[in-house]
């Protein structure tokens, strides 16, 4: 709603400014007239005075003139203005519906399957692409040791991503209040201990369930910072992504007790051997 509302107060703007241009050019319309009209009554008199009069009339006439292009020229650097701040609206606009794009195609494809492992990289793909992240990782909470255990890394072999205690460190404590940290300096991932500092680290929560965590350490050298659709993209993680990393995990535990139990019963069916 709140997308759909910025939205429409840009198509606003874009009205307000097309209404600019029109009040304009009836504005031009009317001083030009107005100058026809002053010139035919001094080109009347012209032809009712003697020499003197005629250079007084002419003279009248050039500042007339002079006056007509400065305030011309003045209208033409409002306009010239108002065309820059309307061709950077454009451009803003434009992103927007390609930001709006990329968040309709992410959902759409987190819950597109009910693999676990191509959900998985469906969520590593959308880190890299529409966020720009270089080297980053997924941890999912272990209920039974209270642990974060990384299932998936990028830019990293996941055996360098250690297991983080629920509550303990900037990963564990994220983990733990369910709230998105984000580093001052962004590119300042340099350091000891950089496994147990991200720069990033944003929890996979169903309503305040907090399943993982993504935990990103370093930015491609192209991204500088962080936009609105950036902040729109962690909130889409946050819940679409936890969402179906839960379903598929339940869904591929579920397939592989159902094929445990048919394979058990197919050996109960089976009649013992002469």
């Amino acid at each position: 709603m709140e997308r759909e509302t910025s939205i429409g107060k840009k198509a606003d703007e874009f009205l307000q400014m097309f209404r600019k241009g029109e009040e304009f050019t009836q504005e031009l319309l009317k001083e030009n007239e107005r100058l026809r009209f002053k010139l035919a009554q001094l080109e009347e008199a012209v032809e009712r005075s003697g020499d003197e009069a005629k250079v007084r009339l002419y003279e009248e006439r050039i500042k007339v003139t002079e006056d007509e292009l400065n305030s011309l020229k003045e209208r033409f650097r409002q306009v010239e203005e108002e065309n820059k701040d309307f061709a950077a609206k454009y451009v803003e606009v434009e992103d927007e519906n390609n930001n709006l794009a990329n968040l309709y195609v992410a959902s759409y494809q987190l819950h597109s399957t009910l693999d676990f492992n191509e959900v998985l990289r469906i969520v590593l793909e959308i880190v890299i692409n529409l966020i720009g992240a270089e080297k980053f990782a997924v941890l999912l909470m272990e209920e039974k040791t209270n642990e974060l255990i990384p299932v998936g890394a990028e830019g990293l072999a996941i055996s360098d991503v250690p297991k983080v205690r629920f509550g303990e460190g900037i990963i564990g404590t994220a983990a733990r209040e369910g709230e998105s940290y984000f580093s001052e300096n962004i590119h300042n991932n340099k350091g000891s201990n950089s496994m147990e500092n991200p720069i990033v680290c944003i929890p996979l929560k169903i309503k305040e369930h907090v399943i993982g965590v993504i935990a990103i350490y370093s930015l491609l050298i192209q991204k500088k910072k962080f936009s609105n659709v950036d902040y729109e993209l962690f909130n889409l993680l946050a819940g679409h992504a936890a969402t179906a990393i839960f379903s598929s995990r339940l869904y591929t535990q579920s397939e592989r007790k159902l094929t445990t139990i048919q394979s058990f019963l197919d050996m109960l069916k089976e009649k013992p051997r002469r």
